[in-house]
């Protein structure tokens, strides 16, 4: 998906931080992409992006601040109920003090703990922390 080639292959964050990179580049853009690092921003483990209209498919600078250690995109999307956000999060997230899940559902995207008080599932788009 546009979303996995752009947070796996197109954003190597991990070799970015480690060097001390202050940004990054995303290509192609997506409006997934641009919710995901929304829900990155808004807990802060990143500074803020900029989506870039190169009149062909996009890209997405984004501004590093040194917080993520890792992201990553689950694929195929598998449907998580309610009742399953917890174990999901025990698997890809080493505490839970860290990080977050991003899942989609019918409220829009957002991460475990908002789904969680809307008592919402859905499908899983990625993790970070």
């Amino acid at each position: 998906s546009d979303l996995s080639s752009g947070i796996n292959a197109e954003w190597p964050l991990r070799p970015g931080e480690k060097r001390g990179k202050r940004q990054v580049l995303i290509r192609p853009s997506s409006k997934v992409i641009v919710k995901f690092l929304t829900v990155m921003m808004k807990h802060g483990y990143i500074d803020e992006f900029e989506v870039v209209d190169d009149h062909r498919a996009g890209k997405i600078v984004v501004m590093l601040n040194g917080r993520l250690n890792k992201c990553g995109v689950i694929s195929p999307r598998f449907d998580v109920c309610v009742s399953d956000i917890e174990k999901w999060t025990t698997n890809l997230l080493p505490s839970r003090q860290f990080g977050k899940l991003v899942l989609t559902t019918s409220s829009g995207i957002m991460d475990h703990e908002e789904a969680r008080r809307k008592h919402t599932g859905g499908k899983i788009l990625g993790f970070f922390y």
